[in-house]
């Protein structure tokens, strides 16, 4: 498992066909800690995790944790090493649109709109289904 966050200083640019699952996770995870902050994306992030793992089971591996001030997540083995294989690629797309399926309806009766537009502006999340494009306003 990977336990640890990608930088973003590492992330390729483009359109975020190139980026394995924990890369996107990461994403994912920065884009609602700007916003919510780390405490509450913790809280919201586990349990759409939970709640997804029953139709996705590697979403059980999820993991965070906090370390003293600081938020960690160990990720499922599988993001970190099939981001090669486009057919392990698309299955860990499918777990994240899972979490983000669970975690839109967390996030709407929240903060209405706000988050998940927010989330819609990620290029990378928008681009591989991650999360709907329909959201960004126009």
């Amino acid at each position: 498992m990977s336990t640890g966050r990608v930088l973003g200083s590492e992330l390729p640019s483009g359109d975020g066909a190139g980026l394995s699952a924990a890369a996107l996770f990461t994403l994912l995870w920065e884009g609602l800690a700007d916003v919510l902050g780390t405490a509450a994306t913790a809280v919201l992030v586990r349990r759409a995790a939970r709640r997804a793992a029953f139709r996705t089971p590697e979403l059980a591996e999820l993991a965070i944790s906090r370390e003293n001030l600081e938020y960690r997540f160990t990720l499922p083995r599988a993001w970190t090493e099939r981001a090669d294989a486009a057919a392990a690629a698309a299955a860990d797309t499918l777990a994240l649109r899972e979490l983000v399926g669970e975690l839109r309806p967390l996030l709407v009766e929240l903060t209405g709109p706000v988050v998940v537009r927010r989330l819609a502006q990620i290029p990378e999340l928008r681009k591989r289904g991650i999360v709907p494009s329909d959201e960004v306003p126009s």
